[in-house]
């Protein structure tokens, strides 16, 4: 099967709520990042946990060891499910954040590379190939990887076998969930369902593309 995971970057704590509420019968999980958790604090996982789907922290943390182990600490006490990283820290410092979540019963994904035009100018000649590797030799569960370049995805899928890759960029960023959904296990959207005038029929859209 393949997840909708909604994306939700607003910025109002009762915009959210509502928003959440209204897509959360048409989805598998919701992401919340730093806009969100900056505007109404860390406890609106709390709030969000009540609709009953998992939470994904999308704080990319890159940070070294010890960092990282107190942010993810802080990530699962407050209830979310599952943690993204990035890689480029190094091997011990994703460990950190792998730990961490099995120590909480949740899930860690690294960044192997980004949905925007500009994310190529660093995740390239190898640089996701080698993010790969290291979420092998880490035992996280899987990448990010862009559903804006599905060529990208599948040469990231030989990378990781049966990890999961979950794929934001579909929509807004202009990601096809038609040309992705078959390649990943969630596919994350943002704006076309948040910034849509009725959410829960925005995101009723995707159904055909759930597997």
């Amino acid at each position: 099967m393949t997840d909708l995971i909604l994306s939700l970057d607003v910025t109002d704590r009762s915009e959210a709520l509502r928003i959440a509420a209204a897509v959360a019968p048409e989805a598998d999980a919701i992401k919340v990042g730093y806009p969100l958790v900056l505007a109404a604090g860390l406890g609106i996982a709390h709030d969000l946990a009540e609709l009953g789907l998992p939470l994904i922290a999308d704080f990319k943390v890159a940070d070294i060891p010890n960092t990282n182990t107190l942010i993810c600490e802080q990530v699962f006490a407050a209830g979310f499910s599952a943690v993204i990283a990035q890689g480029f820290p190094g091997p011990d410092s994703v460990l950190a954040c792998v730990d961490a979540a099995r120590a909480a019963g949740g899930e860690c994904y690294v960044v192997a590379e980004m949905s925007h035009p500009g994310a190529r100018t660093f995740f390239s000649e190898g640089v996701p190939e080698r993010l790969c590797a290291i979420v092998a030799e880490t035992g996280a569960d899987g990448i990010i990887a862009p559903a804006t370049r599905p060529e990208r995805v599948r040469a990231l899928r030989e990378q990781v076998g049966t990890k999961k890759i979950l794929s934001p960029g579909i929509g807004a960023q202009g990601g096809d969930p038609a040309a992705i959904a078959a390649l990943v296990d969630g596919m994350i959207v943002g704006r076309s369902i948040y910034g849509a005038e009725d959410p829960a029929a925005a995101a009723r859209a995707y159904a055909p593309y759930r597997r």
